[in-house]
């Protein structure tokens, strides 16, 4: 293997100072035109490269952003992603982009990831519910935002949106379709976002009149497609099958939607369904998913801001952002009962 080029051969080739070469890089216009010639020659030759990550960490100022989010897989990250890189890019950083898997251990080697590099600042969407993994980072005095999660019993920034009202907002358009039997497939339990939607879709019920008995939950250990489709199985198998169905994210609505494609089950005459997050792959499915949106991309874009508000001013207060969702009606919602 190729030894890499380093500073000190720069400079004895050029035959200067290894403080020249470093003039010539960092402020070429303190170095005579002939001297800064000449180095410049011998890092074309030898294809010397400068250590980015050695120059950050001796000036105490990196240039990355990091962002851990739940699932790569679900486009709702794809977008926060997409949002925080914009804006990271305009302010001329660079995104490391991590995937805990729903993991708290993955997400603990990430953070740890991140601590080593000296990252400039995290956006974080917690996958630990003991927040164990948040107080174990915060030692480092890295400045993080809390992505689609309030900042519950912490003083960081953070930027959600509120899911309480976005559950409610499903439930409450069932309920006024004629429904009063609602499966709700939630997903993992220990997630604050499964539990908010949970507490709006109970929330609506009461509105309506009816208890939490009319809510039957259908929990999932991943919020995937496959899981879904597990849970499509489950409902199919119960002797009194609900007339509808909530689900905690759009994938696990379309894994519910393709369990009853397979069963010949109608959607929506035999079994309303309603998403979340409202994917790009929501209206495109084979029976347009009735969705609640979540501006994902305004997420990412609000996050990075704070983000660069807190590590470029001399001053920051630290402020929770809650957005509101919005109910997209689309086909397989819209049953006559």
């Amino acid at each position: 293997m190729a030894q890499s080029v380093g500073i000190k051969d720069v400079a004895r080739a050029a035959g200067v100072s290894v403080g020249t070469v470093s003039n010539v890089i960092n402020r070429p216009d303190t170095v005579a035109t002939e001297t800064r010639a000449r180095v410049q020659s011998a890092i074309d030759r030898l294809g010397y490269v400068r250590s980015e990550s050695a120059r950050q960490l001796r000036a105490g100022r990196s240039r990355i952003m990091g962002l851990l989010v739940l699932d790569m897989g679900n486009p709702f990250f794809v977008d926060v992603a997409r949002g925080a890189e914009r804006t990271a890019r305009d302010a001329g950083l660079g995104v490391m982009v991590c995937n805990s898997a729903q993991s708290a251990s993955e997400e603990a080697d990430y953070l740890s990831l991140f601590a080593e590099q000296r990252v400039r600042g995290v956006l974080l969407t917690p996958a630990d519910a003991t927040g164990r993994n948040i107080e174990t980072f915060r030692r480092h005095g890295i400045p993080f935002v809390l992505v689609d999660r309030v900042a519950e019993g912490t003083t960081e920034c953070s930027v959600s949106v509120d899911d309480v009202a976005g559950g409610a907002l499903a439930v409450r358009h069932l309920v006024d379709a004629g429904h009063r039997s609602i499966a709700y497939v939630s997903g993992p339990p220990g997630l604050n976002q499964v539990r908010d939607r949970r507490t709006g879709a109970l929330n609506a019920l009461a509105e309506a009149g009816l208890g939490p008995e009319n809510l039957r939950e259908l929990p999932t250990e991943r919020l995937d497609v496959a899981a879904g489709r597990d849970a499509g199985a489950r409902l199919l198998g119960l002797a009194e099958r609900p007339t509808a169905v909530f689900c905690a994210n759009d994938l696990l609505a379309l894994g519910v939607l393709q369990a009853m494609y397979a069963a010949g089950v109608g959607v929506p005459d035999d079994l309303a369904i309603v998403g979340y997050d409202d994917i790009e792959f929501a209206a495109a499915a084979a029976v347009p998913l009735t969705s609640v949106r979540q501006p994902a991309v305004t997420m990412g874009t609000l996050a990075a801001e704070m983000l660069l508000e807190e590590t470029e001013a001399e001053k920051h207060e630290h402020r929770r952002v809650v957005l509101q969702p919005e109910l997209v009606v689309r086909r397989s919602s819209l049953s006559a009962r």
